[in-house]
């Protein structure tokens, strides 16, 4: 690879992890072509973008932002990355189903905003809410109480109607 295209990928490389929320590195060797496809369209519909590079280019892209110091040594074999867009667990939930299901597409670490998580923490990731179920969560919150007090409202205004009832029973009779 001549040194201008190196130069080239090294910038795409920097680009997408400055507009990436999460950085995810995954282990690929052992995974047939058509899987890959299928995991990079899984990935793209969840607004993920999945892509290869030489390891040595990806590590200087790295080392010129600064801050991804502890991905560094992660960089050997056969290395993909996962850059997450606004829905930074889908990489996380992915990653996990295929390699429950099939043990390979092994997790080696990532960066969650500039917090690192290694291997080991997959599955705290990927049990993680997404951004649209924390919304939902938060809306459903402050929905509640309103929902309440118009139950409370309700609750009064039917015994009331019941009491008028009850006396307008009395008196007819």
């Amino acid at each position: 690879m001549k040194k201008a295209k190196k130069y080239e990928v090294v910038e795409q490389i920097k680009e997408l992890v400055s507009n990436s929320t999460a950085i995810y590195l995954v282990d690929y060797k052992g995974v047939n072509v058509e899987d890959i496809n299928k995991l990079r369209s899984t990935f793209k519909k969840e607004g993920v973008t999945y892509k290869v590079f030489k390891n040595t280019l990806f590590k200087k892209a790295l080392e010129d932002l600064g801050g991804y110091e502890q991905l560094y040594d992660q960089f050997v074999g056969m290395t993909g990355v996962a850059f997450a867009g606004e829905n930074f667990v889908a990489p996380a939930k992915i990653i996990k189903k295929y390699f429950d299901e099939t043990g390979k597409f092994q997790f080696k670490g990532c960066y969650l905003e500039s917090n690192f998580y290694p291997a080991d923490q997959l599955n705290t990731l990927a049990s993680m809410p997404s951004k649209e179920e924390l919304i939902a969560g938060i809306i459903g919150s402050i929905n509640s109480p309103a929902s309440g007090i118009v139950g409370a409202i309700n609750a009064v205004m039917r015994d009331i109607v019941s009491l008028v009832d009850e006396i307008s029973k009395k008196k007819a009779a």
